[in-house]
């Protein structure tokens, strides 16, 4: 069913954005994309990525001033933090000896999409030490805190690393919410974050469950909840969001009409963004959702990842349809 939204009234709130594996994203975009041979790209964006990134960008289209915290080195990096900048998305960066890595995203106009994801530098553990001390002390802040932490995980750092940072963000007082996925999810988990949104394939590699439709997607979420997320949310790409916000509540599916999009890259950091923006309006989880759908549904129509605009949110959240699931057991 489709219920009447609220109105949005954002109070102040900090928003950070932590990226301990960022890029720049290298987009070519080609008439038509064939392996194996000489591709001649017709245009080319070079932009700030990682997913942390794209939430920043989303949540600044939202109308909140967030503020991105990652890793930087070298020309890439200074490249990174450049960009970010002249988004006005204020950055507190620290810095690695190797270069932050380059994505690269081939859209071939017809509709197909490659990527190409680089590991990242190896960060050393002094490195480490030192984006912890930074990240703490951005946490320090009065008022309302949400920290949003996504991404994967560069080498050289602990598979513990994501937990260590929501430990940091919750005993001061922040909410924390992730996005990632492999051991360092499992361990962050165990931290027990307020939410943990992923995909579909992220949810069946933790919690070694199929996921055919939107009640099997119920029960994974129950597992993710389970392993100690006091909230959780996995996307199914056109086929909405299924959350559950705490064991004894009941599980939501929200989704829209789907879309024709220029690019699904960024649609999950996009549905982060909505719903960390609809938790510090106030909204409730299922509106939550709802925005999260019209967050991912709008980056399908944005010009680059995280580059929602806030008309395109209003139209698709005005169409988004809401439903409790009725569950059953799993088949044992």
């Amino acid at each position: 069913m489709t219920k009447p939204l609220p109105p949005l009234h954002l109070p102040a709130t900090a928003f950070f954005c932590i990226s301990m594996n960022p890029a720049i994203d290298t987009r070519l975009v080609l008439d038509e994309f064939v392996p194996g041979a000489v591709n001649r790209a017709r245009e080319v964006f070079r932009t700030p990525g990682g997913k942390a990134a794209h939430v920043a960008m989303a949540l600044q289209g939202l109308g909140a001033v967030p503020t991105w915290i990652g890793f930087s080195g070298g020309a890439t990096g200074n490249e990174l933090l450049a960009g970010l900048r002249l988004l006005e998305i204020k950055t507190i960066a620290a810095p690695t000896v190797q270069s932050s890595r380059v994505n690269l995203e081939i859209v071939d106009v017809r509709g197909g999409v490659t990527e190409v994801l680089e590991p990242g530098a190896t960060v050393t553990s002094s490195e480490w030490d030192e984006f912890q001390r930074v990240a703490a002390s951005a946490f320090q802040r009065e008022g309302q805190k949400i920290v949003a932490l996504s991404g994967s995980v560069p080498p050289g750092l602990p598979a513990d690393a994501c937990a260590t940072l929501i430990n940091s963000a919750r005993s001061a007082n922040c909410l924390a919410m992730i996005d990632t996925s492999g051991l360092p999810l499992s361990k962050a988990l165990a931290a027990g974050p307020d939410l943990v949104k992923i995909n579909r394939e992220e949810a069946e590699s933790i919690t070694q469950m199929p996921i055919r439709d939107p009640v099997s997607a119920a029960h994974a979420v129950r597992k993710l909840l389970k392993c100690g997320a006091r909230s959780a949310a996995i996307s199914l790409g056109n086929r909405g969001i299924i959350g559950v916000e705490g064991n004894s509540q009941p599980a939501v599916h929200a989704w829209t009409e789907p879309l024709h999009p220029k690019s699904t890259v960024g649609c999950g950091d996009a549905a982060l963004a909505g719903l960390a923006f609809a938790t510090a309006s106030g909204l409730s989880f299922e509106q939550r959702l709802a925005m999260a759908v019209a967050c991912g549904a709008a980056n399908c129509l944005a010009t680059l990842p995280g580059r929602i605009k806030h008309e395109d949110i209003s139209r698709v959240r005005e169409r988004v349809h809401i439903e409790r699931l009725q569950e059953q057991e799993p088949a044992r």
